[in-house]
């Protein structure tokens, strides 16, 4: 690793290639450029779960730690490794200080991997608008994480609102164990029966403050057109926020799935004894791995989230975004005309 101490964008690209050419790594297996953006208190959870990401998937990582952006100097640190602790491949983690972090894209850009499609991951609050960050115009694909807003609910309803194609977060990647799960169960009834199922409710027991249920509530009315709420239930329901999901299907039967965080979760149907399947607690890194093994917009997603939040029209909007100008150091006014040279 080499550390690069008040630098410039130049400097960290000739010392990527100098580092390439005396390692002999290459480029040839890097799927994509996987952009981490995150404040300095949470920078070695998104280095942690980075790096797992890149051994499951080859990428170059750039990790942006923006710094004192009311510093009066603008400065620029680096460390750049290939092979080193961030995973076999290249990383460079850029520290920008002053008004460089407002425009980090200066940096960035040259250094992503040609022809690779760009991934952003805002391990943080995300923007209120993702326009307002030029590192998510250029990006392919987006993942934020509402579970680290203050109203996680209300993070939800902001990301339906700001929704874009590509756009995805990280409480609907916490929902896949359960989502599979619940497909599984409805399968076996199905096959028992020798007919399709249908749902004509339910509900949801856990948190209904947590963005992951609300998410899995909206997933499940998406795809049967009955309401599903989210009722409030014990307190050790797990980072999901759910605690058990009751299906009630035609013929008067009833589903439950329950979670045990002994054994997984307990599958309760007629006719049939009690089931156990697993239902493992997942890792930051884990999650980020499933979300970069797709590019293409993540449609069960946007209809979830529809339902959720009650914003329509999500997948019908264009997947191109245009850089709004923001500046968080003027008392959070911005503008709405697109900022100088920007691109969508």
């Amino acid at each position: 690793m080499t550390t690069l101490w008040d630098t410039t964008g130049s400097a960290v690209v000739k010392e990527l290639a100098a580092q390439r050419r005396t390692g002999g790594a290459v480029l040839s297996g890097v799927a994509l450029t996987l952009v981490v953006v995150a404040d300095e208190s949470r920078v070695a959870e998104a280095e942690e779960a980075a790096t797992y990401a890149a051994e499951m998937h080859p990428c170059r990582v750039l990790i942006v730690v923006r710094r004192q952006i009311e510093a009066p100097v603008p400065r620029l640190d680096a460390e750049v490794q290939i092979g080193g602790r961030l995973g076999p491949g290249e990383a460079v983690v850029l520290r920008m200080y002053g008004r460089l972090a407002l425009h980090s894209e200066s940096v960035v850009l040259p250094l992503l991997a040609a022809d690779a499609p760009v991934v952003a991951w805002w391990h943080g609050p995300p923007p209120e608008r993702l326009a307002t960050d030029a590192l998510a115009v250029f990006a392919d694909r987006r993942i934020t994480d509402s579970s680290l807003a203050d109203d996680p609910r209300e993070a939800l309803r902001i990301r339906a609102e700001d929704y874009v194609p590509g756009d995805t977060d990280l409480t609907w990647t916490r929902s896949t164990a359960w989502r599979a799960v619940l497909a599984s169960t409805l399968d076996s009834v199905a096959g028992r029966r020798g007919d399709a199922v249908q749902i004509r409710g339910g509900r949801i027991e856990g948190d209904p403050h947590n963005a992951t249920a609300q998410l899995l509530a909206g997933w499940i009315a998406s795809r049967c057109g009955s309401s599903i709420e989210v009722t409030d239930g014990s307190r050790h329901a797990g980072p999901s926020g759910v605690e058990s999901v009751v299906l009630q299907l035609d013929q008067g039967e009833e589903v439950r799935v329950t979670a045990d965080h002994r054994s997984g979760a307990v599958i309760t149907q007629p006719n049939r004894p009690d089931g156990t399947v697993a239902l493992p607690a997942r890792a930051l890194g884990d999650l980020l791995s499933e979300e970069l093994r797709r590019l293409d917009p993540d449609e069960p997603y946007s209809d979830a989230l529809e339902a959720a939040t009650g914003v329509s029209g999500l997948t019908e909007r264009s997947p191109e975004r245009e850089h709004v100008w923001f500046d968080p150091t003027e008392d959070g006014e911005r503008t709405d005309a697109p900022a100088a040279g920007s691109t969508s």
